[in-house]
């Protein structure tokens, strides 16, 4: 994301189209309600399939495998706009866990690609008693 960022620019760069893309003031209309909004930030999103159950390793792997391994073009893209992968994680009992392997890890810090989860928690049981 950035006020600067030109969507095609960073097809070119990372080699492979985005799931979502937008540039800084353009109209954007929603597809259902036709509601339209203007854009306050440019950018560039690449979705990985969702799996059940989670699979975080696997869908970092398939979305760093569709874009460029050359890590002078992420020094060049990392510096210039912010970039993260996010993880949702919807959990259905209170006391659940997730972790990502130590080789993602490696692939996302070696892009200068920060992580962020937002964790959906389950509340236990209440008793009426």
């Amino acid at each position: 994301m950035g006020d600067e960022l030109r969507p095609e620019e960073i097809t070119r760069l990372l080699g492979c189209g985005p799931t979502r893309s937008q540039r800084k003031d353009e109209v954007i209309r929603h597809p259902e309600s036709g509601k339209e909004r203007v854009a306050r930030i440019g950018m560039w999103s690449l979705e990985a399939e969702d799996r059940v159950p989670s699979d975080p390793d696997a869908q970092v792997e398939e979305m760093l495998s569709k874009l460029t391994s050359d890590l002078n073009v992420w020094r060049s893209v990392t510096s210039t706009f912010r970039v993260d992968v996010f993880f949702g994680f919807f959990m259905h009992q209170w006391n659940e866990g997730v972790s990502l392997a130590p080789a993602t890890m490696a692939a996302l810090g070696a892009r200068g690609i920060k992580a962020g989860f937002d964790i959906y928690g389950a509340f236990p049981k209440v008793s009426n008693q």
